[in-house]
C-alpha cells in the first residue's frame, strides 16, 4: 500500500509538539508559527478533510505564567496545565476563526481508551464535532492524570486518537523530519528511511531515546505511535514541523518518513469488531432483515425480542426469527434498554426511556456479516 496524500484522505490528525508550539526561551507562544499551521488546517478543511489536532503545550505555557521551573512536581505541572489549557484553546481558536471554522478542545486520560463506555461516548463526541465542521483540539487531561492514567506522550495519544476516529493520516510535527538507521545527531553516516512498511526488530532498534527540552516524547514513543496507528489501518507520517506552512510542505515533497498502514481503515475495524466476544443477541423482523441485506443500520423498530445480558458497546449477534445469523454489531444501549425500546421507532426513544437516546441501535459501520 502507497503512503497516502493529505489531501486524498478523509480524516487526518495533526499532532503538535511543544518544542514547536512554545518558545524555549521565553515560554511564549509561537504565534506566527501556528498562524501557517491554521493556514494548512483550514485549506485542508477547505478541500473536505475532517482535521482534528492534538496539541501538547498547555504545561509549557502554565509554567510561564506560574513563574515555575523546569523540574516539576505532580501538582505543580497539573496547576501549570490548568493555567495553559485555558490559553492553548485560546490560541486555537483566535488562530482559526478568521478562517471561519469553530474549533472545540477535549481533555482525555488513559482511562478513557481503556474503559469501553468512555471510549465509545469520546468517539462520539468527536465524530458528531466532525460533522458540524469543527476542528477538535486535543490534549492529554493533565490537570486530573495521575501517572496511572496517563498516555505520559502525546504521539501515542495522537495515534489513539486516530484509531478512535478512524483518521487516514496521523502527521506527527516534530523536531525530527523522520526515521534515520541511527541517531543523526551523533552519526554523520546516518541514512533517512522515507517509508518504513512494518515495524520490525530492526526498525525498532533505530529509534534512539532522546527528546527535546521541552518533550517527552523520543523516537522510541513515535514508533510506538505508528504501531497503534498502522494497526488501525491509519497510515502515519514523521514531518520536521519547524517551517511555514508545515503541512503544505509535506504535500510539496519535504522530507518525512511514511508509516504505512498494514490494511485499509474500513476492514482493519471490521476484523477488530469481528475478534471480539459475542454477548447477545438481537431477533429481527422480515422488515430489518432485509433492510440490513441492503446495508442498512438497525433500528429499534426492527428487534422483536432479547437474548443474553450485554451493555453498550459489546458484540451482539443479529438473528432472524429462525435463529439464522444474519450479522454481528457493536450495540449502542444496554440489555434493560433494549427491552424497553424494541419495537419503538427512534422518535419514540427518548420518551421511553427518559433522556435522550442514540438514532440507530447498531449502526452499519459498527456491523460484520
Amino acid at each position: 500500500m502507497d503512503a497516502i496524500g493529505l489531501n486524498k484522505a478523509r480524516r487526518v490528525v495533526v499532532k503538535i509538539g511543544s518544542a514547536l508550539l512554545v518558545d524555549a526561551a521565553t515560554g511564549a507562544l509561537r504565534n506566527a508559527w501556528l498562524e501557517g499551521l491554521t493556514a494548512d488546517i483550514a485549506a485542508l478543511c477547505g478541500a473536505g478533510v475532517d482535521v482534528l489536532v492534538v496539541s501538547s503545550g498547555s504545561i509549557a505555557l502554565g509554567r510561564h505564567v506560574l513563574k515555575l521551573g523546569r523540574d516539576l512536581s505532580l501538582e505543580e505541572s497539573q496547576a501549570a496545565a490548568a493555567v495553559g489549557q485555558i490559553r492553548l484553546a485560546r490560541a486555537y481558536e483566535q488562530a482559526l476563526s478568521p478562517h471561519g471554522i469553530a474549533t472545540a478542545q477535549i481533555l482525555l486520560t488513559l482511562e478513557d481508551s481503556r474503559d469501553r463506555r468512555r471510549y465509545l461516548n469520546s468517539r462520539a463526541t468527536i465524530n458528531t464535532l466532525l460533522t458540524h465542521h469543527t476542528v477538535p483540539i486535543v490534549n492529554e487531561n493533565d490537570t486530573v492524570a495521575t501517572d496511572e492514567i496517563r498516555y505520559g506522550d502525546n504521539d501515542r495519544l495522537a495515534a489513539q486518537v486516530a484509531a478512535m476516529a478512524g483518521a487516514d493520516v496521523l502527521v506527527l510535527l516534530s523536531d525530527v523530519d523522520g526515521l534515520y538507521t541511527s541517531n543523526p545527531r551523533l552519526d554523520a553516516h546516518a541514512k533517512h528511511i522515507p517509508v518504513v512498511d512494518g515495524i520490525t526488530a530492526e526498525i525498532a532498534a533505530m529509534a534512539g531515546d532522546e527528546g527535546s527540552g521541552l518533550s517527552k516524547g523520543g523516537m522510541k514513543t513515535k514508533l510506538m505511535a505508528a504501531e497503534i496507528a498502522t494497526r488501525a489501518g491509519c497510515s502515519m507520517v514523521i514531518l520536521h514541523g519547524d517551517q511555514d506552512r508545515p503541512l503544505s510542505a509535506l504535500e510539496a515533497g519535504a522530507k518525512a518518513t511514511w508509516f504505512v498502514a498494514r490494511s485499509d481503515r474500513q476492514t482493519a475495524r471490521k476484523d477488530w469488531i469481528a475478534a471480539m466476544k459475542v454477548q447477545g443477541a438481537l431477533v429481527v423482523d422480515d422488515g430489518a432483515k432485509a433492510a440490513l441485506v441492503r446495508g442498512k443500520s438497525l433500528l429499534s423498530a426492527g428487534v422483536r425480542q432479547v437474548k443474553g445480558g450485554f451493555t453498550r458497546g459489546d458484540l451482539v449477534e443479529i438473528q432472524d426469527a429462525s435463529g439464522s445469523v444474519l450479522a454481528k454489531g457493536l450495540v449502542n444501549y444496554d440489555t434493560p434498554e433494549v427491552e424497553k425500546i424494541l419495537g419503538a421507532k427512534s422518535g419514540e426513544i427518548s420518551d421511553i426511556l427518559g433522556y435522550p437516546g442514540r438514532g440507530v441501535l447498531i449502526h452499519r459501520d459498527d456491523m460484520v456479516t
